[in-house]
């Protein structure tokens, strides 16, 4: 089948978070939003028939996990990774940030720590002070190969924070790092060592851009760590219905998940019957889209490193996985009196995200899951924006 990702769809004035940050009826392109990671492609036909034939039902009572989309989980967990696992350790969720903050409530006492690594998507810094925690963080490091770890300074932090949790993101936003296994070893010996819980959010596994890379759930390690992990996963960003609400958790350790649908209960809202329908359809379904997707992806790619490439006082290092590019704007501020980069993009018609907001002022980051011409309109406007000031 053939699929139309270079299709205009209109979601200026509609619900959109992501286009209504820019609205102007006066002029509606003024800025072109490429911040919050949602993609600007239709969801999967087979998504979209499954909510149809479950709206055309009429009736949206009370709902419940259905077998078929309990199924759905385990088969796509068995397809795509090899990992068979146990009905009983799902826990369904409305979304994997809510997945972040019941973690953080599960694990420890108020004012214990909880450890991640910076950049890092947002709630990984909100979710522990929300939930009475401290953060306790280093900043990744990179050098020509990309982004690392600098596990010397984490067992230090582990062991001065006296941290009970480990927020793993994997694949990693905002750096689009697909961690290879031998780092998520390491990962494990820390969580061994400093008999730490991890959390492991991998919401992007069904991103991977690059041929040379490939997902490894950090829980199939060995059975001894998946009994000390929470994995957390959605379709979300995968099969772009994040505004459908679904995400689940995986929790092999029935005490870890008893604490877990402790903290949720009588705050965590059960997922909607929409969201489900759209879930079982999207992992069971969707396969030659999802191809289609990442092909797609690749070329927007590749278009985003060769104008960062060629942009003076800007600098990126390989995605292997995620619509996000992660773009060190550090130099071009400091050649030009730039306070911002960010905002002065804005400025320029361009809405990124602020790096600010991930622990790392001066970069930026840019989503590049929007259809072709909008992509090539906005790298135009990025070759504007950093050759027309002088050095």
């Amino acid at each position: 089948m053939s699929f139309d990702f270079d299709a205009a769809i209109e979601r200026a004035g509609t619900d959109s978070v992501k286009w209504a940050k820019y609205a102007d009826a006066g002029n509606p392109g003024r800025v072109i939003p490429l911040w919050v990671a949602d993609m600007d492609f239709a969801a999967p036909p087979p998504v979209i028939a499954a909510l149809r034939q479950r709206i055309d039902h009429g009736v949206f009572g009370y709902n419940h996990p259905m077998t078929s989309q309990v199924d759905a989980v385990l088969g796509y967990l068995d397809r795509k990774f090899g990992w068979s696992i146990d009905p009983e350790w799902i826990v369904w969720l409305p979304g994997l940030v809510s997945g972040l903050n019941v973690a953080c409530r599960t694990v420890g006492e108020t004012g214990d720590a909880v450890f991640t690594a910076t950049p890092i998507y947002p709630p990984f810094l909100s979710a522990p002070r929300s939930s009475g925690r401290r953060v306790a963080s280093v900043p990744l490091v990179h050098d020509s190969r990309g982004w690392l770890w600098d596990f010397p300074t984490v067992d230090a932090v582990l062991k001065a924070s006296q941290a009970k949790l480990f927020l793993l993101c994997h694949p990693h936003n905002p750096t689009g790092r697909v961690w290879s296994e031998d780092e998520l070893w390491q990962v494990a010996l820390l969580a061994e060592k400093h008999n730490l819980v991890v959390c492991s959010d991998e919401i992007h596994n069904g991103l991977v851009l690059s041929p040379y890379c490939q997902h490894r759930l950090f829980a199939m390690l060995s059975p001894e760590l998946a009994a000390r992990t929470i994995t957390l996963m959605a379709p979300s960003k995968t099969f772009n219905i994040p505004g459908l609400g679904c995400a689940f958790a995986i929790i092999p350790d029935p005490g870890l998940r008893r604490g877990f649908r402790d903290a949720m209960n009588g705050i965590v809202p059960h997922v909607n019957a929409l969201g489900m329908v759209a879930t079982e359809a999207a992992l069971t379904l969707c396969d030659d889209w999802h191809a289609a997707l990442l092909d797609y992806l690749r070329r927007n790619l590749r278009a985003v490193e060769r104008a960062v490439a060629d942009a003076p006082g800007l600098d990126m290092w390989p995605v292997d996985a995620t619509y996000l590019a992660w773009i060190d704007a550090r130099e071009f501020a400091a050649d030009h009196g730039i306070d911002n980069p960010a905002r002065y993009f804005e400025q320029h018609g361009l809405g990124f995200s602020d790096g600010a907001e991930f622990g790392a002022p001066g970069f930026i980051r840019l989503n590049f899951a929007t259809r072709r011409a909008l992509l090539e309109e906005a790298l135009a406007r990025l070759t504007q924006a950093t050759s027309r000031l002088p050095s």
